[in-house]
């Protein structure tokens, strides 16, 4: 790809990009969210029509008008937004359209020949999960593996792979190198986006750094450091955010949960949050903790238990009742559950709090809407050329802002983060970072789910281990190490 250059209103996403993948190689792209990886991938695939620049493809200039073609010619993208249908079932979601046929009746579709087909992807992946089962039943992680089985099924010579792991486990992510590896030997090239630099030591031959839209440098990663890209990337040192404050002695508790229980799921969980205080809750995917905190926010049902807040047991059966008893919800998967992509930054900041901007006869009192919103963006750092920017078009750390953004204008004493910097870059990180020690200093609470135990330790005040829908342990930030939490975390059941 060169001399790429693409444009969206009021951005100049790429300018003059550059990359080259060769034949059996594992080639790392990275840089910053907004950095212009994703936009020039998509480009590749066909998702977006650049501006201008060359697509050279097995030596010969090519034209990729559509996601289609790009699948004919051998390439395929694992794309970082889940890109899945939830109604549809797994082998539906990996064959759609193209789906085999009964021989005795090519009307109708050959439901039996879609699920082997896809039983032997999900057994190559090592995924135990059924092909007839509804993706929406399916947590973002194992989402994120069916995804990677459609762009196995295309046979494809190049697949890219964006921010593939960041809704994985470490046994998933095992997987998934050891799949990466054996198409490697079969000569496929594999374009690799993370943000997870220090997975490149292990996974890739070569590193691109791509920075504001523009082309860095390339190198061999045997030749590189983990120091030496993030400089490439961000153009300054970056000093890792520590938790800043510590919980007074006699905080207030500003939250209580007692013995909920939902069949199936989670039971007897029990455990207190603090005024001022980060409580991570750390495990391992499928232990529980976003159906937990997805049921105090009331946007699932519990069978039994208690919840307090401030004291006073309060009853919460949908979110509006979580939000009037200040509790927000940040949901792992943004574009789900976070946000509206199709409408603006302004729009997406205000909707939780829109009966203080309506005016009479049910108008939006605009001024008064983007004023705020601009407030929030100074204030949050959002990097958006103005409130009227659809919040699709932003990088995922920005998204993420908006999220955070939409909440405090609501005013929520408790905000439920989950896997904050999921899909992130190390700056934008460490924005997030500084900005829940703000929260907390503003005399915020926070839970943290998070499936990163360095950022557990380095943010929480006290860390919740789950496994298996119940609490193994509670560790102090004192006594609490990686070995400690993965102990907690593999406490199975017979």
């Amino acid at each position: 790809m060169e001399n790429i250059n693409k444009s969206f209103p009021g951005v100049q996403a790429l300018k003059d990009a550059y990359f080259e993948l060769n034949k059996g190689e594992v080639h790392a792209l990275v840089g910053e969210n907004g950095a212009g990886k994703s936009t020039l991938m998509k480009i590749l695939v066909g998702a977006y029509r650049k501006d201008s620049g060359r697509i050279i493809y097995k030596g010969k200039e090519v034209d990729i008008p559509n996601p289609r073609v790009a699948q004919e010619m051998g390439i395929s993208m694992v794309f970082q937004e889940l890109n899945l249908m939830p109604h549809l079932t797994v082998a539906q979601n990996i064959f759609i359209g193209r789906e085999p046929k009964r021989k005795n009746l090519p009307i109708f579709l050959d439901d039996d020949e879609i699920n082997k087909r896809t039983k032997e992807l999900l057994n190559m992946l090592h995924l135990k999960v059924e092909p007839n089962v509804k993706v929406s039943n399916l947590s973002v992680g194992k989402q994120q593996m069916v995804e990677i089985a459609k762009a196995l099924s295309f046979n494809s010579e190049v697949i890219i792979f964006d921010e593939p792991t960041a809704a994985l486990s470490e046994a998933e992510t095992e997987e998934l190198f050891s799949v990466i590896r054996k198409l490697k030997s079969q000569g496929i090239g594999i374009i690799y986006i993370s943000h997870r630099l220090e997975e490149l030591r292990e996974i890739a031959d070569r590193v691109t750094v791509m920075r504001d839209g523009q082309y860095i440098g390339t190198d061999y990663m045997k030749n590189l450091t983990i120091e030496k890209i993030i400089s490439m990337m961000v153009g300054r040192e970056i000093y890792e955010t520590l938790r800043e404050k510590e919980v007074e002695e006699n905080a207030e508790v500003v939250l209580e949960v007692r013995n909920l229980k939902r069949s199936k799921v989670f039971r007897d969980i029990s455990f207190s949050l603090r005024k001022g205080e980060i409580l991570g809750f750390a495990g391992l995917i499928g232990a529980g903790r976003t159906e937990v905190a997805r049921a105090i926010f009331g946007a699932d049902p519990v069978d039994s238990g208690e919840v307090y807040v401030k004291g006073k047991k309060v009853h919460i059966r949908n979110p509006w009742d979580a939000i009037s008893h200040g509790i927000a919800y940040l949901s792992e998967d943004r574009k789900r559950y976070g946000l509206m992509p199709d409408l603006d930054v302004k729009s997406n900041i205000i909707l939780p709090s829109m009966k203080d901007f309506l005016k009479a006869l049910g108008f939006v009192d605009d001024k008064k809407a983007e004023k705020v919103s601009n407030e929030y963006i100074q204030r949050l750092r959002i990097r958006t050329p103005s409130v009227r920017q659809k919040v699709k078009n932003l990088s995922g750390g920005n998204q993420q802002k908006v999220v955070v953004a939409k909440w405090l204008l609501r005013n929520c004493d408790i905000l439920i983060f989950d896997e904050p910097t999921r899909g992130i870059d190390v700056g934008a990180k460490n924005e997030i970072y500084k900005l829940l020690n703000e929260l907390i200093a503003e005399g915020k609470s926070i839970i943290m789910i998070s499936s990163e135990l360095p950022e557990i330790l380095r943010m929480s005040h006290r860390i919740v281990v789950m496994c298996e829908g119940r609490i193994t342990g509670i560790l102090d930030a004192d006594e609490a190490t990686e070995e400690k939490i993965l102990k907690y975390a593999t406490m199975y059941e017979d």
